[in-house]
């Protein structure tokens, strides 16, 4: 994950430094400028909404790609509403033992004989993220403050539930009961120039409530905190 995080930042300042270049090859202002279209980004994901006994554990991440089209709504061109499509994949580490029993899900904490080494989901989704955006940008600078909010509706069309035992036994669950496919969070993302902090709190938990999780309240959710890098 590091080294994913290190190569988005040189991919990033290496297309930074060739749209300068081009502005000096062309120096004509153009009007109609559109900002930040194309992001790339990395989080650490936080899983919140956990019934009663389910932990995190280990290192959980994501990454997220896509391009989402501006349309600025002001003479300035410095507050825009984009909307677009992208891509997410997601890794988070837990507690949590997902079970197939007679044909139903079980979900249950883990005991002493599960000798429990990996317990994950991952999940892949299809997003349309929706931004409302302000900037402090103008044709001849590439460099400027963004503050961007949101939301982010996804479609989970890959879901796997993975857990390694210390005897190297390996279980897969890929499609739970009760599991939300639909999903949608909040978003805001702030910074100047290249490195901007990116926040998403989710809003649509992964199961729904015919899910008995443990015996206790709670849907499984999260929240994903890292860097966003755009590109135009």
């Amino acid at each position: 994950m590091v080294r994913i995080v290190i190569l988005l930042v040189l991919f990033s300042s290496t297309s930074l430094f060739a749209q300068r270049e081009n502005h000096l090859a062309f120096p004509e202002t153009d009007s109609l400028y559109r900002e930040d279209q194309f992001y790339i980004g990395g989080t650490f994901q936080v899983i919140s909404d956990r019934p009663a006994g389910v932990v995190q554990s280990g290192f959980s991440g994501g990454l997220h790609a896509g391009f989402i089209r501006d349309f600025p709504i002001n003479k300035r061109r410095n507050v825009a509403i984009g909307i677009g499509l992208g891509y997410s994949a997601n890794v988070y580490n837990h507690n949590l033992v997902l079970e197939e029993i007679d044909g139903k899900t079980v979900f249950r904490l883990p005991t002493d004989e599960d000798n429990l080494n990996n317990n994950r989901f991952r999940n892949q989704l299809i997003e349309i993220p929706i931004q409302f955006r302000w900037r402090t940008s103008t044709p001849e600078s590439y460099k400027f403050w963004r503050i961007y909010t949101g939301v982010r509706l996804g479609y989970m069309h890959a879901f796997t539930y993975q857990s390694e035992s210390n005897t190297g036994e390996t279980q897969r669950i890929r499609k739970p009961d009760g599991l939300n496919r639909l999903q949608a969070g909040a978003t805001v993302t702030f910074g100047f120039n290249t490195f901007n902090f990116h926040l998403y709190y989710g809003l649509t938990p992964f199961f729904d409530k015919s899910v008995n999780i443990t015996d206790s309240q709670g849907g499984f959710s999260a929240i994903k905190i890292g860097l966003m890098f755009f590109i135009l």
